[in-house]
């Protein structure tokens, strides 16, 4: 075999190899493109399975309180108001005596009693989320506690908002009151700042205290629940970063902008 033919044999066999390892090259890269592109499949299938639920989990939950809500002003509330006006039948033919302490204790107990069953009554069948925008209900939170702390509210375009979904609502509303709680009780915060804005087709929601920081790393300082807060968040969508010092603390939501 002259080295011509040996030559050619090398170049051709170099050729085939490396002809070869493209090929292998090629087939992990695609293995690998396709593994994650059924993982990235996988993880929206999830979410959006999360959100399903999430959604079918509090549609059942409000039917339910409102069952409830219903049941109590419709049942108990009834019976309640039929047992006040016996009573006061009662003292009104003068079976019982009036001026007795313990008469007039029962009085005030089921007048009490009513007016706590009415009130209970219609905050489980009340529709202020599906009725409201959010930021509606975000003023209706901070006129809440106006009253015995500073409270600011601020937004930048609220027709922006008026779709956002009952989840979506439900969801940062109750972060809202949870956050409030627990700024006042635990953080003894003097001022409260809500701000809700909307940025790369995103809402964020803003809020911060001006109270008693905490640890965020450190599990006994985790008062305001922020792993179930940040759970909350990723369910509807959306990411939740927390950030606090000894003087104030920050969380802020932001979900994808519904339209």
């Amino acid at each position: 075999m002259g080295e011509t033919e040996y030559l050619l044999i090398t170049i051709v066999f170099n050729l085939f190899f490396l002809l070869f390892m493209v090929a292998i090259f090629l087939y992990i890269w695609q293995y690998r493109r396709k593994k994650k592109e059924n993982e990235v499949k996988l993880q929206y299938e999830k979410d959006l399975h999360q959100k399903e639920l999430l959604s079918t989990q509090l549609e059942m939950q409000k039917k339910t309180m409102q069952e409830i809500g219903r049941e109590i002003h419709d049942n108990i509330g009834q019976k309640l108001t039929l047992a006040s006006l016996y009573f006061q039948q009662l003292i009104y033919e003068n079976k019982v005596a009036s001026d007795n302490q313990n008469v007039a204790s029962i009085d005030t107990i089921l007048n009490d009693s009513l007016a706590d069953l009415r009130l209970l009554s219609k905050s489980l069948s009340d529709d202020t989320i599906d009725n409201h925008t959010l930021p509606e209900l975000l003023k209706i939170e901070c006129d809440k506690i106006n009253t015995i702390k500073k409270c600011s509210f601020t937004i930048d375009n609220q027709k922006q908002y008026d779709n956002q979904s009952y989840a979506v609502k439900s969801v940062l509303i109750r972060v809202t009151q949870e956050f409030i709680q627990n700024a006042i009780k635990h953080a003894e915060c003097t001022l409260l700042k809500m701000d809700l804005s909307s940025q790369n087709n995103y809402v964020t929601l803003t809020l911060v205290d001006d109270g008693k920081g905490f640890d965020i790393h450190s599990v006994t300082s985790n008062g305001i629940g922020l792993k179930n807060i940040k759970k909350r968040a990723e369910i509807i969508g959306g990411q939740c970063t927390v950030k606090s010092d000894v003087i104030g603390t920050i969380i802020k939501i932001s979900v994808p902008l519904e339209v």
